[in-house]
């Protein structure tokens, strides 16, 4: 799984919106200084957050954007469906766009990806808004420490 740009730069923005909750209107050009998206990116993800009812706007010069519901409300799931599509490692195990394969009824492997897809999904589903800001960020010394990455890598 690999987010697009888009839904990594909606989470990032989320996460600074949950951060400052309740605090009042955050500018369009401090979320996208602070998370590193460029302004003209970040105005069309916004429309399209404001659209969903993620985030609500003010205009004027001390407008900007706040949360539209709580933290508690808007998982992580939500939002890499809403700019991704669904998370499917192979077409054979869409629900949203299922491709026939003509080995489906003999794969292997297909259990275990199926089961990957159905994990991914719970996580990403049981993150809220307000989970994610509690946790630490991960650094470079814990992703690479894994033993997968020796040999084949990841």
């Amino acid at each position: 799984m690999k987010l697009s740009r888009r839904a990594d730069y909606a989470l990032r923005v989320l996460v600074a919106l949950t951060e400052r909750y309740g605090q009042g209107p955050t500018s369009m050009s401090l979320l996208a200084r602070e998370n590193d998206v460029p302004r003209k990116f970040l105005e069309q993800i916004m429309a399209d957050m404001r659209h969903q009812g993620w985030v609500e706007s003010t205009p004027g010069r001390h407008g900007g954007f706040v949360l539209a519901q709580a933290p508690e409300k808007l998982t992580m799931g939500q939002v890499v469906r809403h700019f991704d599509g669904a998370v499917e490692p192979v077409g054979c195990l869409s629900v949203t766009n299922h491709q026939p394969c003509s080995q489906a009824r003999l794969c292997r492997f297909r259990r275990i990806l199926l089961e990957i897809r159905n994990f991914i999904n719970q996580h990403l589903d049981n993150a809220t808004l307000a989970d994610i800001v509690t946790r630490e960020p991960v650094q470079d010394t814990e992703v690479f420490s894994l033993e997968l990455c020796a040999g084949d890598g990841i």
